[in-house]
């Protein structure tokens, strides 16, 4: 029996005990439906195998290994991660458009007397869906943009703001990158991935309630943000958390810690900004990160590199409609920083779409 989704949501709502996509292992690691599970009925090089013999020999000859690989990999299967499967499991089982990759191993299930399903139309039919959610469709809810120069903490305080009752969105989170330059944390999602993980986020919104999003530019990392959550970005007020370069510095240094512990990785880095600064400059700052002088390193990038951007950026936007303004970002500081930006989104929130509040700041 095949299921036909008609919306993200309606994933959640068939209740699987498993979500099996027999893909190859390349096809699945560049996206797949949330919480799915690798059982490939063809490898990676099987698959491209049983490929150059439908184009060079025969579909037939192609049909027949392929037929004979399926069964001998759902075997390593059912002897393997689904030994221990009770007799009332309920699995959905896809592939790439639901056709005979699906329906051979779905049928071997079957036949043991399991309650398998596949979903019609496959993972293509899943990213037409995705497609539709973040590309043909408006941001379903209003947005307001947390704000602040590097190091202001945005990220660590927009994760304490659903505890005070508010939604966000964690584009850092879902890219796995930090933003910056200097933000890698290790392989990010391929694009197909992030859009998949974006729109699932997207479509657990409540559309009568703002939510809050990190102020980005139209990538994060290598990721690119789909148009209509950038559009949206670039329309939503603001709430920007004001604080010196001394306590963001003091800040980088901590969050940053990864960097900080291997000097020439951060040296390394450093070197990528040859083309926007002067070799002297370069220098400079990669013998700070040498001799572990960190905090006035973290300085001199925000003063020469970071806040410049970030206020040309800024201007270009408006501005922001509300300022935090704090002297502290130390760990014990950030809930209190949490309490006001959430005071200022339900301000900001109150305003008609079409009226901007005044800038203000709150200390």
């Amino acid at each position: 029996m095949a299921i036909t989704l008609t919306s993200l949501a309606d994933l959640g709502a068939h209740g699987f005990d498993d979500i099996i996509d027999v893909r190859a292992p390349a096809e699945y690691a560049e996206d797949h439906l949330p919480g799915a599970i690798n059982l490939p009925v063809l490898s990676d090089e099987q698959r491209a195998q049983i490929g150059t013999i439908y184009k060079q020999v025969n579909p037939f000859t192609a049909r027949k290994l392929g037929a004979a690989l399926v069964a001998q990999n759902a075997a390593t299967h059912l002897l393997g991660p689904l030994a221990t499967k009770p007799g009332g499991w309920r699995p959905l089982v896809y592939c790439w458009r639901g056709g005979q990759r699906s329906g051979s191993f779905a049928t071997i299930l079957s036949q043991i007397g399991w309650r398998v399903e596949t979903l019609a139309g496959g993972y293509k039919a899943w990213r037409a869906l995705v497609v539709k959610a973040i590309y043909d469709t408006a941001f379903p809810c209003p947005v307001v943009v947390l704000d602040g120069n590097t190091g202001s903490a945005k990220t660590e305080i927009l994760n304490l703001l659903p505890q005070r009752g508010l939604q966000v969105i964690d584009l850092e989170g879902i890219a796995a990158h930090r933003g910056s330059l200097f933000g890698s944390l290790g392989a990010q999602p391929s694009q197909k991935a992030f859009e998949s993980r974006l729109a699932m986020a997207i479509a657990a919104l409540d559309p009568t309630r703002p939510v809050v999003i990190e102020a980005e530019s139209s990538k994060v990392g290598e990721r690119s943000l789909p148009p209509e959550i950038w559009k949206a970005m670039l329309k939503a007020p603001r709430v920007a958390i004001d604080a010196p370069v001394a306590a963001r510095a003091g800040y980088l240094v901590t969050a940053y810690a990864d960097l900080v512990q291997d000097g020439a990785r951060l040296a390394e880095v450093i070197g990528k900004l040859h083309l926007v600064h002067s070799k002297d400059v370069i220098a400079n700052w990669q013998a700070m990160a040498v001799a572990g002088d960190f905090t006035q390193l973290a300085q001199g990038l925000m003063a020469a590199h970071y806040d410049p951007r970030y206020n040309k950026h800024r201007a270009r936007m408006g501005g922001a409609v509300l300022s935090v303004a704090t002297d502290r970002l130390a760990p014990g500081d950030l809930g209190a920083v949490a309490d006001r930006v959430a005071d200022c989104v339900a301000q900001v929130a109150r305003q008609p779409a079409h009226q901007a509040a005044e800038p203000d700041q709150l200390r």
